[in-house]
């Protein structure tokens, strides 16, 4: 009986944009579009545009994402069109940012809860949580 091998290779693509407006937009709160790429933030759990909640959640990425240089790093899977990763800027991450600012939850089942210690209160009480987190 022959067993077969699996390996394991890791995945990561990084994108890098310099500080142009025309190079970073926001989609909603967990998707933006870096050098034309769109990139699903992983793990982070923003309100859906037609609420005013993701309203808000847009709003406060666009500000946050003003005229900065973004940096992704992909892990290789897709959603839709998007590509999955995490996102910084200033070495921050940018989801981290967005659910401590009060305007996402972290999805456990994508994230291993790395975000839940950076919910608020007011959030979790206004903000619907996704049926697949």
């Amino acid at each position: 009986m022959k067993l077969a091998t699996r390996y394991l290779i890791p995945f990561a693509v990084i994108l890098h944009t310099a500080p142009l407006a025309a190079q970073v937009q926001v989609r909603d709160g967990d998707t933006i579009v870096v050098a034309g790429t769109p990139v699903r933030l992983n793990g982070v759990d923003a309100p859906e545009l037609g609420t005013r909640a993701g309203r808000d959640a847009r709003r406060w990425m666009v500000n946050f994402l003003a005229g900065r240089e973004v940096d992704c790093e992909l892990n290789g899977e897709r959603t839709h069109d998007r590509w999955v990763g995490v996102c910084f800027v200033d070495g921050k991450d940018i989801g981290a940012a967005l659910i401590a600012a009060g305007h996402a939850l972290d999805c456990r089942r994508y994230s291993g809860g790395r975000y839940a210690h950076l919910e608020t209160p007011a959030a979790r009480s206004r903000i619907r949580r996704a049926g697949y987190c």
